[in-house]
C-alpha cells in the first residue's frame, strides 16, 4: 500500500570536484576520462556508477526512471539508449538547459511527476536497497533522513563533512519540521539527522522549485526549496536510516566505491 513505482535522478551537475585534478589519485583511462567530463554518473567502478543505483531501485519495485541530464551529456543518453538491455526498468530523459541547481533540476522534470509521487535521488549517490525501501514504506510524500553517527560509520563520507551537513527537525509524529543550515542551532539539539537527498514528492514541491530565492552560491536548491514549502503547508512524513550512502564526488572516492561495488550484480 502507498508503494510507488517512478523516480527521478538528477544527473546535471557541472562534477567540479570531480573534474578537479588531484595528483595523489591514480585512475585507469576511463575512468580518468569520466572524471575529466565531469558526469559522474558515468565514472566506471566495474560498471557506470548509476547503473548499480538503477539495479537497486528496480529490486526496491521502481521501474520508471527520468535523468535529468544537461543538453551536452550526449554519452549518458546514448549509452542508457543503445549500450545496454533494460528489462527491469524504463528511462526516460529530461534537459535542464542551464545547471541552476537541483530545484530547478526537478522542474525539468516536472511532466515526469504527472499525477503521482516520485522518489527524487541524486546521481553521485549510491542509496542501498534498505533505503530505498524504506522510502516505499513512507506510504505518503516524505523524506528518508539519516542519523549523521550512522552515515560516517557506514559510509565514505569523512566525519567533518556530515559535521557541516545542514540538519533535520523532526516533530513527535515523524514529520519534517525544518532545515537547519546552521548545526549548532539550538533547534538542532539531539543525534543529528540528516538529508541525503532521500525524497519522496508529489508533483506539490513543483510550486515550491519554482517558487524558492536564489541562494546565497548562485543557485535554485531543493532544500530550501522543501523549506518553503514547509513553511507553506506541505506535510513531509520521515523515516530515520542507520545506513550507509556512498558518495561519488570526488576521484579519491573512486577506489573506494569500486571495491565496495566489486561483489554486488547488476541487473537492469
Amino acid at each position: 500500500m502507498g508503494t510507488i513505482d517512478k523516480c527521478v535522478i538528477l544527473a546535471r551537475g557541472l562534477g567540479k570536484r570531480m573534474r578537479a585534478n588531484d595528483a595523489t589519485v591514480h585512475l585507469d583511462p576511463s575512468q580518468t576520462a569520466a572524471a575529466d567530463s565531469g558526469m559522474k554518473a558515468m565514472v566506471p567502478v566495474g560498471r557506470p556508477f548509476l547503473d548499480y543505483s538503477l539495479s537497486a531501485l528496480a529490486d526496491a519495485g521502481f521501474s520508471h526512471t527520468c535523468l535529468v541530464i544537461g543538453p551536452e551529456h550526449v554519452a549518458i543518453r546514448n549509452y542508457y539508449e543503445q549500450s545496454v538491455r533494460l528489462q527491469r526498468i524504463r528511462i526516460e530523459f529530461a534537459v535542464q538547459a542551464e545547471p541552476l541547481g537541483t530545484a530547478d533540476a526537478v522542474l525539468a522534470a516536472g511532466e515526469f511527476f504527472g499525477p503521482d509521487e516520485v522518489l527524487v535521488l541524486n546521481s553521485d549517490n549510491y542509496y542501498p536497497l534498505d533505503v530505498l525501501i524504506d522510502a516505499q514504506g513512507l506510504g505518503q510524500p516524505g523524506a528518508v533522513l539519516f542519523d549523521a553517527a550512522s552515515l560516517v560509520q557506514a559510509s565514505n563520507i569523512p566525519a567533518d563533512r556530515v559535521r557541516a551537513f545542514a540538519s533535520c527537525v523532526v516533530d513527535n509524529d515523524g514529520f519534517l519540521v525544518d532545515i537547519i543550515e546552521k548545526p549548532e542551532s539550538p533547534r538542532a539539539a539531539g543525534p543529528k539527522l540528516v538529508s541525503m537527498n532521500c525524497w519522496r514528492f508529489s508533483a506539490e514541491i513543483l510550486r515550491a522549485c519554482r517558487e524558492v530565492p536564489i541562494s546565497s552560491r548562485g543557485e535554485y536548491e531543493l532544500p530550501l526549496a522543501v523549506r518553503w514549502a514547509l513553511q507553506h503547508g506541505m506535510q513531509l512524513r520521515t523515516c530515520v536510516s542507520h545506513s550507509g550512502v556512498l558518495d561519488l564526488s570526488r576521484r579519491s572516492d573512486i577506489g573506494v566505491v569500486a571495491a565496495r561495488f566489486r561483489h554486488l550484480q547488476v541487473q537492469l
